[in-house]
């Protein structure tokens, strides 16, 4: 017999208490408890229960299994299908999140409108079947007639329409809207969010039906509800960008099927999202003359190579303390940089402000643009600028060294695809052979050698 009680439950993370308290003892937050209804006991309502294989099955041998390749399901959207890991996997459930304006729906949308060889079924709790068909006349010769859409929050109710249509491919917009009936709390609470997506999960295992789900994200820029929320999910993507600049970068967080260190590139326009194929192209900006402080690094992103340009301001202080700014670069990192340039290399930034940009809106993580940091900086605060046509890759240490970057090859090719003439890249960077390409390589085993090569 089934049994309900008053419990108060954590929105960020949620733990659960007896009482409300102030701050969370899980995660720390402070005024998050909100009270909801729990329903222990054993419930009749089977077929809401999270049930993901046979329950006659026994325990087998890991040898004795036997798998096959897993077919996947192509979006149409090559930048997507890079990040999924070559496509949809069927019976996958998929978590998208984003700030709120990104393009989230705009991407799903054109993704269902591509997918014409299956039976879409656009769910949407925020917005009217009205709505959204404005927003698929802006997508440019798209044909719709595979996508049905509906305008629902109830659980029930939703998986009633899978029942019925049988469809291809499901759209939830966004899972923060659905609710189900017998849970007494709000939509967006802890408790419906995990009960409506183990349902969902459970008709997507069962009916072997791929299913993309839309979530929101918090202040922090974490995805909203509980952490279950991602346990639960097979594929976990973030749509993100600066609203200040049209490009928006597709990451995957967790990917049960594929590499999570691969990215997909968009550019927003008047007509939908379109593919970035080449990243250099909107990461190089063209100079007529000459400039200082900037410099160009040869980047990776999973085994991806682009080319990115970083630029650098080194001034006096104007107000007696020096100024730390960083935009899409780490700023402890910089910190770092800096430290190493005036310990091992004898510059005097101590009474300098220093501020550092990464063209294009991008967030780079790799260590190989150290090098490039650095050189910025210098050419800044010296006035010289860095020979045209110079590229440069290698992480830099703590004593000036500069070290090994990993795939050095796809670096030193994208550099001679993209007509640079030379590329520094690190000494002791083995297995490949600087003589085969038809860019010179340039090898440097300290931060000194580097610049000697380029301010002579």
């Amino acid at each position: 017999m089934a049994k309900t009680k008053t419990v108060f439950v954590c929105q960020n993370c949620g733990a659960e208490s007896p009482k409300w308290v102030g701050k969370c003892y899980a995660c720390g937050e402070w005024n998050t408890y909100v009270e909801e209804i729990s329903i222990t006991g054993k419930t009749k309502d089977k077929r809401l229960s999270l049930s993901l294989g046979n329950d006659k099955q026994k325990p087998v041998s890991v040898s004795s299994v036997t798998v096959s390749d897993i077919p996947r399901i192509d979006t149409g959207i090559v930048e997507l299908n890079r990040v999924l890991g070559g496509g949809i996997v069927p019976g996958s459930l998929v978590l998208l999140g984003g700030e709120p304006g990104i393009g989230k729906s705009t991407l799903v949308l054109q993704m269902a409108m591509k997918l014409s060889s299956q039976k879409i079924l656009y769910v949407s709790g925020e917005e009217s079947p009205q709505q959204i068909k404005l927003r698929a006349d802006r997508l440019s010769d798209l044909n719709g007639d595979h996508c049905l859409l509906v305008g629902e929050t109830s659980l029930e109710q939703i998986l009633m329409h899978i029942e019925n249509v049988n469809p291809g491919f499901v759209v939830i917009d966004s899972i923060q809207t659905m609710e189900r009936e017998a849970i007494e709390s709000a939509p967006g609470s802890v408790s419906q969010i995990r009960e409506c997506t183990a349902a969902i999960l459970k008709v997507a295992k069962e009916k072997n039906i791929p299913v993309l789900l839309i979530g929101h994200i918090n202040k922090e820029g974490n995805l909203a509800g509980p952490k279950v929320l991602e346990h639960i999910v097979d594929v976990v993507l973030q749509f993100e960008g600066d609203r200040q600049y049209m490009y928006r970068i597709l990451r995957s967080v967790k990917n049960r099927f594929g590499s999570t260190s691969e990215i997909g590139i968009f550019e927003m326009q008047s007509d939908g999202l379109r593919e970035v194929s080449n990243p250099s192209e909107m990461l190089l900006a063209q100079h007529e003359e000459d400039m200082s402080g900037i410099a160009i690094s040869a980047a990776m992103e999973g085994i991806r190579p682009f080319m990115i340009e970083v630029q650098a301001l080194a001034s006096t202080a104007a107000y007696g303390t020096p100024q730390r700014s960083s935009t899409g670069f780490d700023l402890r990192r910089l910190n770092m940089l800096l430290a190493v340039l005036e310990k091992r290399a004898g510059f005097k930034l101590a009474a300098k402000d220093v501020f550092l940009n990464i063209a294009g809106g991008l967030k780079v993580s790799d260590p190989a643009i150290d090098l490039a940091v650095v050189t910025s900086v210098l050419s800044s605060n010296t006035d010289l600028t860095v020979p045209r046509g110079v590229c440069l890759t290698g992480e830099v240490g703590l004593s000036g060294e500069i070290r090994p970057v990993t795939r050095i090859e796809q670096r030193v090719s994208e550099a001679e695809k993209l007509g640079f003439k030379s590329i520094v890249v690190p000494r002791y960077n083995r297995g490949f052979n600087p003589e085969a390409y038809g860019i010179k390589v340039v090898q440097a085993s300290k931060i000194e050698e580097a610049f000697r090569f380029l301010f002579a």
